[in-house]
């Protein structure tokens, strides 16, 4: 049976914002920051999913133009160069190829346009035919998105093309009944203050209100449509305990090693009989 392609999309900054490949403060020591993309790496090489799939593509929609994007990557760059940090180890491979010679920009450029400017839904469009482009041109059977801070539109829309063939993998649970949802951006975050009894009314300004405590989140691995973390959801694991005293990096490295981890990898495995090559 033929191995499904799979191609991962990610945004650096978001990777460069979890200190990703680094060591971060945890507890009065330091731990390592593996990213999701680092762990579906070695489960590739390690596990039944290196059976199932084969990585043929790291899609990344950083902007080398935008500021805001610059700034963000300041200490990682927009690329690896020796002497500074990047998001996996340099020689890190997968099935035999190394991960830095996978990656493949396709900025969102759009993104430097104010919100309501004419000209956005138009940018916004070609950055979609762009990325659809690119992941014909690896063959992509399944495209898995890793804090791609974008909302897709024509790419998964019914009868697209990739119309679930997408699936995001998001740091909270996203299923609508459940008490410990936590959608779009800020899910961690947003998790945190659940646990300390708060909750944001206001994330421009952080303006926060009494709510019920809720003290552990978890993560989800979901089809993705054109809402905020809406998709079915394909597997998701209620994990990791919060601590009201963890810090955003201490939660993140929890959940990710509690939750997000299992999540991405037993979310795949279900994934594999209905994206394998030829599959219907």
């Amino acid at each position: 049976m033929p191995k499904a392609k799979l191609v991962y999309i990610l945004s650096l900054r978001n990777a460069a914002a979890d200190k990703a490949g680094q060591h971060v403060d945890y507890r009065g020591a330091t731990r390592y920051m593996k990213s999701p993309l680092e762990y579906l790496a070695e489960a590739l090489d390690s596990t039944p999913l290196g059976d199932e799939y084969t990585l043929e593509g790291i899609v990344y929609d950083d902007d080398p133009a935008s500021p805001r994007d610059q700034a963000a990557l300041a200490d990682y760059g927009f690329a690896w160069a020796p002497g500074r940090p990047w998001i996996f180890p340099p020689e890190l491979k997968a099935q035999g190829r190394r991960l830095r010679d996978l990656l493949h920009p396709v900025p969102s450029t759009y993104r430097t346009l104010p919100l309501d400017a004419p000209e956005r839904p138009a940018a916004k469009r070609a950055y979609e035919e762009a990325l659809e482009d690119k992941l014909l041109a690896l063959q992509a059977d399944v495209v898995v998105l890793d804090g791609l801070l974008v909302i897709l539109d024509a790419l998964v829309r019914p009868g697209a093309r990739f119309e679930r063939r997408i699936v995001n993998i998001h740091p909270g649970i996203t299923r609508t009944e459940s008490p410990y949802r936590r959608r779009g951006a800020h899910a961690t975050l947003d998790a945190l203050y659940g646990a300390r009894g708060l909750q944001v009314a206001d994330w421009s300004s952080l303006r926060t209100e009494p709510a019920p405590q809720v003290e552990k989140t978890g993560a989800s691995l979901h089809y993705v449509d054109t809402g905020i973390d809406s998709g079915e959801v394909i597997f998701d694991v209620l994990g990791t305990d919060i601590d009201p005293a963890d810090t955003i990096l201490e939660l993140r490295w929890n959940n990710f090693h509690r939750s997000l981890f299992p999540a991405l990898h037993q979310g795949l495995a279900l994934l594999a009989p209905h994206v394998r090559r030829g599959a219907a």
